[in-house]
């Protein structure tokens, strides 16, 4: 399907272990929720979805989120919705809820 192979690791859930551990498995119809997971190396979810078997996912959507969550961990700065590298961020503080507006408004 692609060029070349994939650029990462995938893996195959015939008996719907993997998919038991993040409660995905429908044990009535013997199958697993399309599910996409963004864990970081300490086992931590930062990210998920699960769709049903009739909707397909967009892979452009879950590279954007990889790259806004490895933007975070480089940079502490949090994305926008539908951020996309070398767009303007936000920088994390407790004084910012309900005024994010301003910042963005200036744009």
């Amino acid at each position: 399907m692609v060029d070349g192979g994939i650029p990462f690791p995938m893996l195959s859930d015939e008996n719907g272990n993997i998919g038991r551990m993040y409660d995905v498995y429908d044990s009535a119809k013997g199958t697993t929720l399309r599910g996409t997971f963004i864990i970081d190396p300490n086992g931590l979810i930062h990210g998920m979805e699960l769709l049903s078997t009739p909707i397909g996912r967009c892979p452009e959507e879950i590279l954007r989120q990889l790259q806004a969550f490895q933007h975070y961990t480089i940079s502490g700065e949090l994305s926008p919705c539908n951020w996309h590298p070398g767009e303007k961020t936000i920088i994390e503080s407790i004084d910012k809820p309900g005024e994010i507006w301003k910042e963005w408004k200036l744009q």
